[in-house]
């Protein structure tokens, strides 16, 4: 009997899965994750993702256990782990969802070697985003660098496919050996930072269709105002990381949200929000699609003699959430304790690395890489280079967000911070984003000792901000001479 092999290495759901529903159309099905756990890729898997892949595989086994299928696991080099599977099984076609990150291109190509010399198929679908880059090219057959446009043709001349059902999966005669979640050392060793973490988030596509569904049902409407809002847990959707290890698609989430979108009071823009939301991911993937070195060079290459400080020790404040700023430090035991950062604070923490610090953008996107569970390369490169003024659509230079002016302005009454920096709650709402402003009898009686109890702040905003200024107009005039 001969049957399909079926990698989902980035598709770790049952729903809209475009290969498992193609192979189970024409018989048998294996399905089959391989960690290939590669000492030299530039970017391995950080802890915190590593958390979220053992719980969302064991789901995934879990769910294909309960309509009578299995997950086979193989940890090893994914062709060599492939071709024996191939010669084990007698499968000789492999299907799977097309990786859109550059390492994975080499990789999928000798799956079509392989296949090709057992006289199978490898076949490759579409599924990691709403549409293939390939698909969205402006007017001169050239990438997008510009969101709006980008968005506006993706809107106008393409359709989001329809999400496809759970497949029908008939099993093999015989299953081969699988390793067991356990085997593949995911968890963390020794101290077990991962509780507080387990806590707030559940992996797995029913708990990722969950988060969903009571989003878009009841916090969607509210979306606009509530999404820049840091003390309001549900103020955003967090289905980041669902989205980024495959246990929903985008497509899934596009279409609920825009049926959604009909019941909302025409006044209400939160459904569009965060539709154009789903668009700015999309757009990372287009950009590094085209751009392959998006990760580790930045899109504007002037930035290649930029400046950059080299400071361990604020890099290092920054990391533990010491830097003396409220809202930054807030935000950074937040995604220290939860694996997590609210979007809006994200923004702030990294303008606050690349400019008052002067600390290459890079150093955020590896921090953020290895402790956020959603750390999907895509968004996080165009993120960072966006906030460091230096990729796509990027955000002025000149514009660098104002700590305390933003602390007060979206966290206004400290509700956020007090909940990630218990040593200063006891301090009026006035100075919660400024300690330092607070006279001594004030710090007495909220029982802190700046230097000691908190950080006095490790550097000057007004001082550093000129200081990020004059390095960008060295690096413009540097350009200029070299032109």
């Amino acid at each position: 009997m001969t049957g399909t092999l079926v990698l989902l290495n980035h598709n770790l759901r049952l729903h809209d899965n475009s290969p498992l529903h193609a192979a189970a159309n024409k018989g048998p099905v294996i399905p089959v994750f391989v960690f290939q756990n590669d000492t030299k890729a530039s970017w391995q898997l950080g802890a915190a993702s590593k958390w979220w892949l053992h719980n969302s595989l064991q789901s995934l086994s879990n769910d294909l256990d309960s309509i009578g299928s299995r997950l086979i696991i193989r940890e090893g080099n994914s062709y060599l782990v492939l071709k024996d599977l191939i010669e084990e099984t007698g499968f000789r076609d492999i299907y799977f969802e097309q990786s859109l990150l550059p390492s994975a291109y080499i990789h999928e190509d000798r799956l079509h070697k392989l296949c090709k010399r057992f006289k199978g198929e490898a076949k490759r679908f579409p599924g990691q985003t709403l549409f293939h880059p390939s698909q969205v090219l402006t007017k001169d057959n050239k990438p997008y660098k510009v969101f709006t446009p980008f968005w506006n043709s993706c809107l106008n001349h393409h359709v989001v496919p329809t999400p496809l059902p759970i497949p029908n999966l008939k099993s093999p005669v015989k299953w081969p050996t699988s390793q067991k979640t356990e085997e593949l050392d995911l968890l963390p060793s020794g101290f077990n930072w991962t509780k507080t973490i387990a806590q707030k988030w559940k992996p797995g596509e029913a708990n990722a269709r969950l988060a969903l569904d009571s989003f878009v049902t009841e916090h969607m409407s509210g979306y606009e105002d509530n999404r820049n809002i840091p003390s309001l847990t549900s103020g955003t959707s967090k289905l980041s990381p669902h989205l980024h290890f495959g246990e929903i698609s985008p497509a899934t989430v596009w279409h609920y949200a825009k049926k959604a979108i009909f019941d909302q009071p025409k006044s209400d823009n939160g459904g569009k929000i965060f539709l154009k939301e789903i668009g700015w991911r999309e757009f990372s993937y287009h950009l590094l699609f085209h751009f392959n070195d998006l990760d580790t060079s930045p899109l504007n290459q002037k930035f290649q003699s930029f400046p950059w400080a080299q400071d361990n020790n604020s890099l290092l404040a920054w990391q533990k959430g010491q830097t003396g700023y409220p809202i930054i430090d807030a935000g950074m035991r937040e995604l220290w304790q939860t694996g997590w950062m609210h979007n809006r604070v994200r923004m702030i923490v990294a303008s606050f690395l690349v400019k008052n610090l002067r600390i290459h953008w890079l150093e955020g996107a590896k921090w953020f890489w290895d402790t956020l569970l959603d750390a999907d390369l895509a968004s996080n490169s165009a993120s960072w280079q966006w906030v460091a003024g230096c990729g796509a659509d990027a955000a002025p230079y000149f514009r660098i967000f104002n700590p305390i002016l933003q602390g007060k302005k979206f966290d206004p009454t400290g509700d956020y911070v007090r909940r990630f920096i218990p040593e200063i709650k006891n301090l009026p709402d006035r100075y919660i984003h400024e300690p330092w402003t607070a006279n001594q009898d004030i710090l007495t009686n909220a029982q802190i000792e700046l230097g000691k109890t908190y950080p006095s702040p490790i550097i000057d905003l007004k001082t550093t901000r000129e200081a990020a200024l004059a390095a960008y107009q060295q690096t413009k005039s540097s350009q200029a001479l070299v032109v």
